[in-house]
């Protein structure tokens, strides 16, 4: 999480009513209370300045007792049943990892676009985003070294070695993340850079380069 106040209570509620989870929250640097409200809330909270949020998350696994890790964007709100449902996809053989269906908050046409084109990559490319609440077993998670320490793209990455290891399962339900970068920056324009930038990752520009340009936008 980054300066998530508003959003952060009604993520974790999600979260509470969960069966046997273990959740941790680590922050990227908060300016504003998201710190001092996680901890109210009564949520293991670590803090994890500059590093981005490959660094983030790995700091969490780090610490995490779990058998199963779930990686949650502050701004992405769980499914009802979640726990059950992840635990149930894992349990076939050769499955890896999985992740959820993606629903943009918003009413705009172009995000049900988005939504489609998201569920086709997921599916036939088995390459869901860490917006779909990406899951995995805690021992592939560490054998492959967690995520990789990028600026930008850890997941994009993650998934590319997780796919070498098995079957990526997309669950037929979605997680609902904020739809504000679309609605602040246009559904084309924000589609257009995260083309542009996974383009750039491929072609071997380096990451560092790519998540100034990127943040620039």
């Amino acid at each position: 999480m980054l300066n998530e106040a508003q959003i952060l209570p009604t993520t974790l509620f999600q979260t509470q009513l969960a069966t046997d989870v273990e959740v941790i929250v680590v922050d990227g640097g908060s300016q504003d209370s998201t710190v001092q409200l996680a901890q109210s809330l009564g949520t293991r909270v670590l803090v994890a300045r500059a590093v981005g949020r490959a660094g983030q998350m790995n700091a969490g696994a780090k610490v995490a007792t779990g058998n199963i890790f779930l990686f949650l964007h502050a701004d992405t709100l769980l499914p009802m049943g979640f726990d059950t449902l992840v635990r149930q996809a894992l349990e076939p053989p050769g499955i890896v990892a999985g992740a959820f269906e993606l629903r943009i908050d918003g009413s705009l046409l172009g995000l049900r676009l988005v939504e489609y084109g998201v569920k086709a990559r997921s599916r036939w490319l088995q390459m869901p985003y860490g917006d779909q609440a990406i899951f995995l077993k805690a021992g592939l998670f560490r054998a492959l070294g967690g995520f990789p320490q990028l600026p930008i793209m850890e997941d994009f990455e993650l998934m590319r070695r997780l796919r070498c290891q098995g079957c990526i399962i997309i669950l037929p339900v979605p997680v609902l993340t904020s739809g504000r970068r679309w609605q602040k920056l246009g559904v084309l324009k924000t589609t257009l850079i995260n083309q542009i930038a996974i383009a750039a990752y491929l072609l071997g520009v380096p990451p560092k380069r790519i998540a100034r340009w990127y943040h620039r936008q």
